[in-house]
């Protein structure tokens, strides 16, 4: 199978984190219940990567289960402003340097805060997005906390 090479992949190859990568058919607002059904997994172990930002536009990553949302006003709470909100693709994508539909959290194009449901350690293995639309790189919870460094939080929904 031919891995496509993407920023994501180029970082957690440099970070000699063992991954393998998940290639599926991308469908346009398929999202996680679609790429878990072509996996084959729990669509609860597939991470939504989500990129926000506060209400002075200061742009971080929230790291979700794919079967959850995310609470805004939890959220705001966690760090102490008045509101979040998701970016627009646009924003998200020069952010990250990558699609909406294909963000990850590896590689971004600047260092951006990572914030992780905390529920996500507690699973065996993560699919996470690869830097591309139809790629997922399943690892363990552990390689996504030394590669990434994420905060813990619990804003669910």
């Amino acid at each position: 199978m031919d891995i496509p090479v993407t920023t994501a992949i180029r970082a957690l190859r440099a970070a000699k984190a063992d991954f393998e990568p998940c290639v599926y058919d991308y469908v346009e607002h398929g999202g996680t219940r679609h790429s878990a059904a072509c996996l084959g997994v729990e669509e609860h172990a597939t991470v939504k990567t989500i990129v926000m930002e506060t209400d002075a536009k200061k742009p971080f990553i929230v790291l979700m289960h794919g079967d959850r949302e995310i609470s805004a006003k939890q959220m705001a709470r966690v760090l102490g402003v008045k509101s979040v909100s998701p970016c627009t693709p646009d924003t998200a994508s020069r952010h990250t340097g990558y699609l909406v539909g294909g963000t990850s959290p590896f590689g971004t194009r600047k260092p951006l805060p990572v914030y992780a449901e905390a529920t996500i350690f507690d699973l065996p293995l993560l699919y996470i997005n690869g830097g591309r639309r139809g790629l997922l790189v399943k690892i363990t919870p552990s390689v996504l906390d030394r590669v990434v460094h994420p905060v813990r939080v619990a804003v669910a929904v």
